[in-house]
């Protein structure tokens, strides 16, 4: 069903739905009740500084993969921060111990150099992550597939034991990408099976995001069932640091037609673009879901629908519509608070989309004005 999205909005626009998240909030909120973890908000797939009041009254806190994200979370989200990253400098640690209450080292080289800064900084927990050797990574293939082969993420069993557990505090397994419970569950008991001795020297396992939690077909029973088996066997805490799982289905990206074409098809110009505003329908690729619309010859006109760019292929995909499409038609594409605007960019001078939100009694306000001045920030 299409949203009740105001027609004069100014587009394009991101536009977060308030009340799907906060019902994707409340999965969050049952699976921390009812299983005992901890649920981070990982900041690399999802960082909207505005809606961090509504989820920070669920959620424990932020992971980060870099400073930039480690000080927002301090500063914007204001719990407790954790970092990965696969490899640091020293002047980044020593100003992650500053911001981060958890520092996470991604091999026994990292860990043998930067874990005495760790240490000698009040506070700072150190973890490790390992690369156990289990794979549930629904989307991308090797792309987004943390434990594909040569994968730069993680200390393998080979070297697991140059890791010194004894100043170890977090066994940290990340392997998971868009997975139901399956995965989940599978990674959990993975991990309990394979790698108990060391789970035994440490105070937390962080399992890391993927967790699809609110994807429909994700049974939040088995996920509660398999943390809480595992909490009860070795007495440790669990965490579990979603991005994408916590806003799925949670927004809109919100665009007009702005130029129509043919060649040998009909085509649809939008005043959005793949390339610069939703970057993961190339690099997965996918076809984003837009409302209204169906697939190429369901209903009685079809166009492929493209980018305002000069780059060839920046194309959304191929989709049918009940009417012909005109200019200034709206677009509103489907389940894109995920990965949309915490990627994109100004290539070819493209405008950012504004970023707004749709709160519960209809209403529509903008909290971030796309401008000139985000295009010429970013360059020399």
């Amino acid at each position: 069903m299409m949203p009740a999205i105001p027609a004069d909005i100014r587009t394009p626009a991101y536009v977060l739905d308030l009340a799907r998240l906060k019902k994707n909030l409340a999965t969050a909120r049952r699976v921390k009740a009812e299983s005992g973890c901890r649920i981070l908000l990982a900041t690399k797939a999802f960082a909207m500084p505005s809606a961090f009041a509504i989820m920070r009254e669920v959620l424990d806190g932020t992971t980060a993969s870099g400073e930039y994200e480690a000080r927002m979370g301090r500063e914007e989200f204001g719990k407790e921060v954790h970092v990965y990253a696969p490899a640091y400098t020293e002047e980044e640690v020593r100003s992650l111990v500053r911001i981060a209450d958890h520092v996470y080292f991604n091999s026994p080289e990292q860990v043998a150099r930067f874990l005495p800064i760790v240490q000698a900084a009040k506070g700072v927990k150190a973890g490790v992550r390992i690369n156990p050797g289990y794979s549930n990574a629904t989307l991308g293939g090797h792309l987004y597939d943390p434990g594909a082969p040569y994968s730069r993420f993680g200390t393998t069993r080979a070297e697991i034991d140059q890791i010194p557990w004894g100043a170890i505090d977090i066994f940290h397994a990340h392997t998971l990408c868009e997975s139901l419970h399956d995965g989940s569950v599978g990674l959990i008991e993975h991990v309990a099976r394979e790698f108990a001795p060391y789970i035994r020297r440490v105070k937390a396992v962080n399992f890391g995001g993927g967790h699809f939690m609110n994807k429909p077909g994700y049974d939040i029973g088995a996920l509660i069932r398999a943390i809480k088996a595992f909490r009860a066997a070795f007495g440790v805490e669990v965490i579990l640091e979603p991005g994408a799982g916590l806003v799925v289905d949670a927004g809109y990206l919100v665009a007009s037609i702005i130029g129509l074409h043919r060649n040998e098809k009909d085509i649809a110009i939008l005043d959005a673009s793949a390339s610069c505003h939703m970057p993961d329908v190339l690099e997965v690729p996918y076809r984003p879901p837009i409302f209204d619309a169906g697939e190429p010859g369901e209903f009685a006109h079809s166009y492929i629908l493209g980018g305002k760019t000069c780059m060839t292929g920046d194309i959304i995909g191929e989709y049918s519509f009940a009417k012909p499409l005109a200019i200034g038609d709206r677009i509103v594409l489907g389940d894109m608070m995920q990965y949309s605007f915490v990627k994109n960019t100004t290539f070819n001078g493209t405008p950012l989309p504004d970023i707004g939100i749709l709160d519960e009694d209809g209403s529509y306000r903008v909290v971030r004005n796309a401008s000139y001045d985000d295009f010429r920030s970013r360059i020399g």
